[in-house]
């Protein structure tokens, strides 16, 4: 098929990357021109793996293309895919004024040749609705189209194996046409298809993301109670993720959850939710939960240290999980921004998120290798679980710090053998 997405971001641009790779010709349209120069040049403004591989090859395979005027490339498209951003307000709620707007433009461009509109942006439910309210609106009368949802359920730093290998599919489509298109552009991609009404497919988003929050922090919560009674969290959490109702997944205690997706949703959900009439306290315990597993981090690093002044502290990692340079809701923010306030010197690294850090953190050391930001320290705080860091090599480590103290914000090291090499060793939940 012909497909058109709107939105170069980590969603939209992975969407039309996968698309082309699967046969079909994409247009990818952007309004931001240095990202697009980039993008020509075969190079994402983003680290995903595998991503800038695969734009390479579709481009000179004449699949995937880019363009920053919606007009042309809707015209010459069978379905548009809206994936630009819907950052949220200060109420929690989701601003979708950029939704509006590319809806009014590409009403301006249908005609009589049917198209299919779908919603691939994460937006509160009835959004549907109201982008098909605003074609109508703008579009000629001749206008053919559809309006169909198909949420994005990829995971930063898997993104490509997730499009490709899905759980499941979710289509949200009122016609009998959006339904038969999008059982055809799916064709190739073996997973089960849920066909639901647009509502639903949008619900299904933020349900799904809202859960899978609310089972981190509960293993988080049951951490607490871990510490405060000599138990094991990760035994605790192997224990209960064979059981198969609760599953393993997501059972993994630390510093909680970040990232732009699931903060967002939640707070999202919750606000829907109200907007509704109904209350969702479960959600907003979930938020608190989260927020204090940073602060109970912190109390940690302020036990260790006593006196956080003058301490030299590393840092490894700063993106909000690995396998990505996402800096958006890191937890890392905040824990530099509590040391910095303490007046300790931050020495930070992380494998892929230097640059993108240099944005948002400044005043802090920017260390060439984990091993050049133990140098002279009296801490060293793990903060996100990249590989490198699991596989370091600690008694280097331990050579190069002032002061061997480990406080352990992922669980990625055994206690007992980080013991034996003479650390001061703290982790969540053992």
């Amino acid at each position: 098929m012909n497909i058109a997405v709107i939105g170069a971001g980590y969603v939209g641009l992975v969407t039309a990357a996968c698309f082309a790779n699967l046969g079909h010709r994409v247009i990818n349209i952007d309004n931001d021109r240095r990202k697009l120069a980039l993008l020509r040049k075969g190079k994402p403004h983003f680290y995903e793996p595998g991503l800038e591989e695969l734009i390479r090859k579709n481009v000179k395979e004449g699949r995937l293309s880019f363009a920053a005027e919606i007009g042309k490339a809707v015209s010459l498209s069978d379905v548009v895919f809206i994936a630009v951003g819907t950052p949220p307000r200060d109420d929690g709620g989701a601003d979708l004024s950029a939704i509006e707007a590319v809806a009014r433009q590409v009403a301006s461009t249908l005609g009589s040749r049917h198209k299919l509109i779908i919603e691939k942006s994460t937006v509160p439910v009835s959004t549907g609705v109201k982008i098909r309210q605003t074609l109508r609106q703008y579009a000629s009368k001749s206008a053919h189209f559809d309006v169909a949802s198909n949420p994005e359920f990829l995971r930063e730093g898997t993104a490509i194996h997730d499009f490709m290998n899905p759980d499941r599919i979710i289509v949200g489509a009122d016609s009998a046409k959006a339904k038969e298109v999008l059982t055809a552009l799916y064709k190739s991609v073996k997973a089960p298809l849920v066909i639901t009404d647009l509502n639903s497919a949008e619900i299904i988003k933020h349900a799904s993301n809202s859960f899978l929050a609310m089972k981190i922090s509960f293993i988080n919560a049951v951490s607490r109670i871990c510490e405060l009674t000599g138990a094991d969290i990760q035994m605790v959490a192997h224990g209960m993720g064979l059981d198969s109702r609760i599953g393993k997944k997501f059972l993994n205690a630390g510093i909680g959850f970040g990232g732009f997706c699931f903060p967002k949703d939640l707070a999202a959900f919750v606000h829907i939710s109200e907007t509704l009439g109904y209350d969702f306290t479960l959600l907003k315990v979930v938020q608190d939960i989260n927020a204090s597993q940073v602060k109970h981090f912190l109390k940690k690093i302020e036990d260790e240290l006593w006196n956080v002044r003058g301490k030299k502290v590393a840092v490894w990692g700063l993106a909000f999980k690995p396998d990505t340079d996402d800096m958006r809701y890191a937890p890392s923010l905040e824990i530099i921004s509590f040391l910095k306030s303490r007046g300790a010197a931050v020495s930070v690294y992380d494998p892929q998120a230097m640059d993108k850090a240099r944005e948002v953190l400044p005043a802090v050391r920017y260390a060439k290798s984990a091993y050049d930001a133990c140098k002279g320290a009296d801490c060293l705080l793990v903060v996100t679980e990249w590989s490198e860091f699991k596989d370091a090599d600690l008694k280097r480590v331990k050579k190069l710090m002032r002061q061997p103290t480990v406080i352990d914000g992922r669980n990625i090291y055994d206690p007992a053998g980080m013991k034996s090499l003479g650390f001061v060793y703290r982790s969540m939940g053992r």
